[in-house]
């Protein structure tokens, strides 16, 4: 018997246990057997979520720098794979903070020796920001190491199978964007 057809417990994300009464969701044309199914799937992707927040923590602590501080690396760490400059304002954009956030994001990433900031080679009133040899290699061997193995679970899947998960995550972060939620924008 294999991980499907086991018998799903209530979790914190189950269907029933989050609306019994269908106060939330409509139930109507779900089969009892389709109701464990989409709970099954649900609390999977409440442990997919448990588990990048335990990597991201734990990466987090093991570099000394917090999450903005970890996330600011990471578009370094991207943008260099791509042979793209980075600068103070690209970050800013990136991180969907203030120039003042960001500066001071940079000058605790410079005093802890994970980045360097140089002259932009195209113009000059512009920083170039650089993730240091050391800090690289450090979040290549944690959180990149562990990350990285996220894609073989992906390599593992036909085509098909791709497609499908593909399709499904783009429908339910289509389905949860913060667009939907007029309680937010009041």
């Amino acid at each position: 018997m294999d991980d499907t057809d086991s018998e799903p417990a209530p979790g914190m994300f189950g269907l029933l246990a989050n609306s019994p009464a269908g106060e939330l969701i409509n139930f109507s044309g779900l089969e009892e057997e389709d109701i464990d199914q989409i709970s099954l799937l649900m609390n999977s992707l409440g442990k997919l979520r448990d588990a990048e927040r335990r990597v991201s923590e734990a990466s987090a602590l093991y570099m000394e720098l917090n999450e903005t501080d970890m996330r600011t690396l990471h578009f370094l760490i991207v943008n260099e794979n791509l042979g793209q400059d980075v600068t103070a304002s690209t970050i800013t954009r990136h991180l969907l903070v203030s120039p003042a956030t960001t500066t001071k994001i940079l000058d605790r990433l410079e005093k802890g020796s994970h980045i360097t900031r140089s002259p932009h080679p195209t113009d000059r009133r512009a920083i170039t920001i650089r993730i240091t040899p050391g800090t690289r290699k450090a979040a290549y061997e944690s959180v990149g190491a562990i990350q990285a193995r996220r894609f073989h679970a992906a390599a593992r899947l036909t085509r098909k199978e791709r497609n499908t998960v593909i399709r499904f995550l783009q429908d339910m972060t289509e389905q949860i964007d913060m667009k939907h939620a007029d309680w937010a924008h009041s």
